[in-house]
């Protein structure tokens, strides 16, 4: 396969740590220019990381005829207005989640890059993951039942002030950061979407940003219970139960590239620990969405699953001023 080449609009620290190293190391995509609304910024990334190309507006990067797709870790705030200029520009989009701070955005990117003709995707890497795809693929054989309860727990310690996820007004706090991991996890496990949630908000008293929040979702014959956490000791781990199983994966998010995984099955014919060769999921990611961008898509994970992950976050945080459950619509 030709390899897609690639834009990056934002020097972003996401982009720089997780996500350039997998993206050089793949023969199907090639990262050929970074933007920054600084020339210097960009032109100092592009020669400490070697890209051929650096602009100084994220709109020099779109008029860029080679380029084919653009990733998008910009700040949340930003995601529907440049998702829709790089529609404009005919690029297809990777952008990282959520796609907007309330599904009547995320709705109008949807149908936005629909009508531009191009190919729009959530970055949720984390199901490009092996463990993840198994997973996936014993419940859907019954090797655990039924799935009826998903516990999730998520969470690290940032206090930074100038951090954008501690600022509440571009879309910062742990319910957007991290407890979308939790929400769309527990939709992928189970395989259906939940019909009411109840949430427990806890804020932090500077900037506002939910630090500590608790959430359920009743899916109608299972439910799921999360805690995500930006002021407390980092921590992560999924399990789910089965009506004859259960399965535990404690590293089930943002697993190092570098380090097999493991996932513990236990059913009535005991307990097995399921191994996984150490995967980069952000180069499986970019690579899966390359594959739909030479093949015309469709996209591996449809924008559609970002609207469903997004109605339930709006509807978490309407729980959080009713007090009370809360239907997602």
């Amino acid at each position: 396969m030709q390899p897609v080449i690639w834009g990056v609009i934002s020097v972003s620290g996401h982009f720089i740590k997780n996500v350039l190293l997998p993206m050089r190391k793949s023969d199907q995509v090639e990262a050929r220019a970074i933007a920054s609304r600084s020339a210097e910024r960009a032109q100092h990334a592009a020669r400490q990381h070697g890209i051929p190309r650096a602009y100084g507006s994220y709109e020099s990067l779109l008029a860029d005829k080679e380029i084919e797709a653009v990733y998008n870790p910009l700040p949340n705030h930003m995601h529907l207005d440049w998702i829709k200029r790089a529609a404009d520009a005919g690029k297809h989009i990777l952008c990282e989640k959520p796609l907007g701070l309330q599904a009547a955005d995320v709705r109008e990117a949807i149908e936005y890059t629909q009508s531009k003709g191009v190919l729009l995707m959530e970055a949720f890497m984390y199901r490009f993951h092996p463990q993840w795809v198994h997973a996936r693929e014993l419940i859907e054989t019954g090797g655990i039942g039924r799935p009826v309860a998903v516990q999730t727990n998520f969470s690290y310690n940032n206090p930074d002030p100038h951090n954008i996820r501690n600022i509440r007004e571009i879309g910062g706090g742990g319910l957007y950061d991290i407890g979308c991991y939790a929400v769309s996890s527990a939709r992928f496990l189970i395989g259906s979407e939940p019909k009411r949630v109840v949430s427990l908000i806890e804020r932090d008293p500077n900037d506002e940003t939910d630090r500590l929040t608790s959430g359920m979702l009743d899916f109608e014959g299972a439910h799921a219970v999360f805690t995500v956490g930006t002021r407390h000791y980092r921590g992560q781990g999924v399990t789910v139960f089965g009506t004859s199983g259960k399965i535990v994966i404690p590293m089930p998010f943002t697993p190092p590239p570098d380090v097999p995984t493991t996932m513990t099955v236990t059913t009535s014919h005991g307990t097995r620990d399921v191994e996984f060769p150490a995967v980069d999921q952000y180069r499986l990611q970019f690579e899966a969405f390359s594959k739909a961008v030479r093949t015309g898509g469709p996209v591996p994970t449809p924008p559609e699953d970002a609207l469903a992950n997004q109605q339930v976050l709006d509807a978490l945080f309407a729980s959080e001023q009713s007090g009370g459950w809360e239907p997602v619509k």
